[in-house]
């Protein structure tokens, strides 16, 4: 049995911290959002307790070939010597001229994190356009570790959802085990567009973006008429 949580409201009201020249006010409405906060960490923690309880999910057998930086590989091959693969899919494909420029915001995040996620995990960023472009974009952006790949024939994007059946193009992000020679698909973002809330962008849960999440802590938050560009 798991020990007993102590409320958040009580741990809230014993929080040690007081800004200088805070009113009374403030501390009030703080420490309220304080207890918030300490159930969303919480939530966040059941939440993902349950992803890691879910049963095997579908067994991995399409046909799906690629070509990384280092040559062709097949499906198994973007495990290297890892159990468990994240794939993310790039919004980058051959009719593009430029990238998105949300996915590559959030890729520069994952680039800063890449060599210490793969101390645990493999990790694949997956685009349909051609090695030399990506490898190009790569350059310019000053990515080092991020290990990027051509969907050589499609059938990976169009199965796992980067590419939807009208042929546009989403930042699908899946995660695969390999358990006794068997790989399967393990979990996969899947709120749509249709699942956006009334006043807020599309968007999934955990959010990635460390852009959004830092915004999230400003009184302006992260408004509703802007985005990253590739270049300002």
């Amino acid at each position: 049995m798991s020990e007993k949580l102590i409320p958040a409201e009580e741990l809230a009201h014993s929080g040690p911290v007081r800004f200088p020249n805070e009113s009374a006010e403030y501390r009030a409405a703080r420490t309220v959002l304080l207890a918030e906060e300490i159930e969303l960490r919480r939530h966040l923690e059941r939440v993902a307790a349950q992803r890691r309880a879910l049963p095997p999910g579908g067994e991995v057998i399409g046909d799906y070939r690629f070509e990384g930086e280092k040559g062709k590989a097949d499906f198994a091959g973007l495990f290297g010597s890892k159990d468990t693969l994240i794939v993310y899919s790039f919004m980058f494909g051959a009719m593009r001229e430029r990238p998105c420029p949300m996915c590559t915001n959030l890729l520069n995040t994952m680039e800063g994190n890449a060599a210490d996620i793969m101390q645990k995990v493999a990790l694949a960023v997956v685009a349909g356009s051609p090695m030399e472009r990506l490898k190009a974009w790569k350059k310019e952006r000053g990515w080092l570790d991020l290990p990027l790949y051509t969907d050589l024939n499609g059938n990976y994007s169009r199965d796992y959802f980067g590419v939807l059946p009208d042929g546009s193009e989403i930042p699908a992000y899946n995660v695969f085990t390999r358990r006794d020679g068997t790989i399967r698909h393990f979990w996969g973002g899947e709120m749509t567009g249709d699942m956006s809330d009334p006043g807020q962008d599309p968007r999934g849960a955990p959010d990635f973006a460390i852009l959004w999440n830092v915004l999230d802590t400003t009184p302006e938050g992260r408004g509703t008429d802007w985005y990253p560009k590739l270049e300002y």
